[in-house]
């Protein structure tokens, strides 16, 4: 199945979108990329769900690629009194890891790590920003407060600690079961919750190794200050937008999200762009103008990916909201303005090799225009570092590695194919041909660009470029 565009959908899998059918309609309408929220729903929801997805990518012949998405620690108080309290702006309030009912003048907060973190002057903000609370004082299991934004607040509601670094791992005793049921089953991506800081993807690293690859959720504006670590440390980024914008200001969010893109592009990592993107589409079968104009931007700055959450989930119209967001990509990516703002913002690439093949490759497609670019790939290295320089052209990526094929579904520009090694550089062209045509992006007499590696069969050896023709 050829796609219209180059960016990617990831669609998250919940209540409205279970059934192996629907499943099969949004692959339809556009996803590239599944993603499994383990924050809701069990192992068995998930094994049920990745089982249609595979059994889907076998009848079509494309490769799906799935993202595990981890739930991460959940900072959250106990219950109230009859289930809820109204706090008034002024009034003193009390945490502290009493499990008593709480009131409107204390509540328990079980999380001993809050308390060593916080000093006096530190905000906690409850029920998503909600409610803003100034620490006055603080001891060892309890912090003594100051209602500054007030309100009704009720059983469980969560709480954040913005501009405090919290000594507690991005991957609970949950987050490690539910990895190593994925790992065990085969996803491809996994995306960590809660970084806070560059150590915490080399945690992750070491029980994942080469199984997945890894996408950082950035969500913690402690994880911004260490962005360029993070990335390099990374396989991927996901911007989400919904925590950021609770411990930050609303009107830093849009900035943060351009910054955070220009990284990835600059440093050849994916990065996708979520949260919100068509929320009114979770009760609505059209978006807001505002929804689209936020797709739009996206998908201006040059990102890998955007992406569905309560839309598809567990929205009454998660068929619609894909083909919607599928048509916003497909209309920006044939604007002219589209091609010149993502040349405008192209970097220059690093000193090696790979690179060096890359930029050439990319000056190649916009001199002579090939129908497509041909990349061979063992480890999804080569593709990645084509992928970067955005050229006017998709690429497909041929491996001999279907978990390769399946996570670069989620990169830019690239339609990945499972294929056998080439022998030689002859045997290398033939295939090429043969894939570019068979897919339907080239004819006879079209010329396309191949990059490769030599020898064959060696990753990260990306340093040979040829321009063939089809047919010949």
């Amino acid at each position: 199945m050829k796609r219209q565009r180059n960016a990617k959908i990831i669609a998250t899998l919940g209540p409205s979108s279970s059934d192996p059918q629907v499943i099969r309609q949004l692959f339809d309408a556009g996803v590239d990329v599944f993603r499994l929220n383990f924050s809701h729903g069990t192992q068995s929801d998930h094994l049920q769900r990745l089982t249609a997805i595979r059994a889907l990518e076998r009848e079509s012949g494309r490769p799906i690629g799935v993202l595990l998405d981890l739930q991460g620690p959940k900072l959250r108080l106990g219950t109230f009194e009859g289930g809820s309290a109204a706090l008034l702006a002024g009034e003193p309030f009390r945490l502290d890891m009493n499990p008593a009912a709480g009131t409107n003048r204390r509540a328990p907060l079980m999380h001993r790590e809050i308390f060593e973190a916080i000093e006096p002057g530190s905000e906690l903000l409850l029920d998503d920003g909600k409610i803003r609370l100034s620490v006055e004082s603080k001891g060892p299991d309890f912090a003594e407060t100051r209602v500054v934004v007030g309100g009704r607040i009720s059983d469980r509601k969560g709480v954040n600690v913005p501009a405090v670094m919290l000594p507690i791992s991005a991957l609970t005793a949950k987050d490690r079961e539910d990895l190593a049921f994925g790992l065990e089953h085969g996803v491809d991506w996994v995306a960590l919750s809660f970084v806070q800081r560059p150590e915490d993807i080399d945690e992750a690293r070491a029980l994942i190794g080469d199984r997945a690859w890894i996408m950082a959720k950035l969500e913690k504006p402690l994880a911004i200050d260490h962005l360029e670590a993070i990335v390099a440390r990374c396989d991927g980024i996901m911007v989400a937008r919904g925590d950021l914008g609770v411990e930050l200001p609303a009107e830093q969010i849009p900035e943060l999200q351009r910054r955070i893109v220009g990284v990835c592009r600059a440093a050849g990592k994916a990065v996708v762009v979520a949260t919100q993107m068509l929320e009114s589409m979770t009760n609505s079968p059209v978006p807001t103008r505002a929804e689209t104009s936020d797709v739009a931007g996206a998908i201006y700055e040059g990102s890998d990916a955007v992406m569905l959450s309560a839309e598809s989930a567990s929205g009454k119209f998660p068929l619609e909201a894909v083909a919607m967001m599928n048509r916003i990509i497909e209309r920006v990516e044939r604007d002219p303005g589209y091609r010149q703002g993502i040349d405008a913002s192209h970097t220059p690439a690093q000193s090696t090799t790979a690179d060096a093949i890359c930029c050439a490759l990319r000056t190649i497609v916009q001199l002579i225009g090939p129908a497509v670019t041909v990349t061979y790939t063992l480890s999804g290295f080569t593709s990645v570092r084509a992928a970067r320089e955005r050229a006017p052209s998709a690429i497909i990526a041929l491996t001999p590695s279907l978990q390769v094929a399946r996570r670069l579904a989620l990169v830019w520009g690239i339609h990945s194919m499972p294929y056998r090694n080439a022998r030689d550089v002859d045997d290398m062209i033939a295939l090429a041909c043969e894939a570019a045509r068979g897919a339907g992006f080239a004819r006879d007499g079209d010329s396309i660009a191949i990059a490769a590696g030599l020898p064959f069969g060696e990753s990260g050896t990306a340093n040979l470029l040829h321009i063939a023709k089809v047919g010949r």
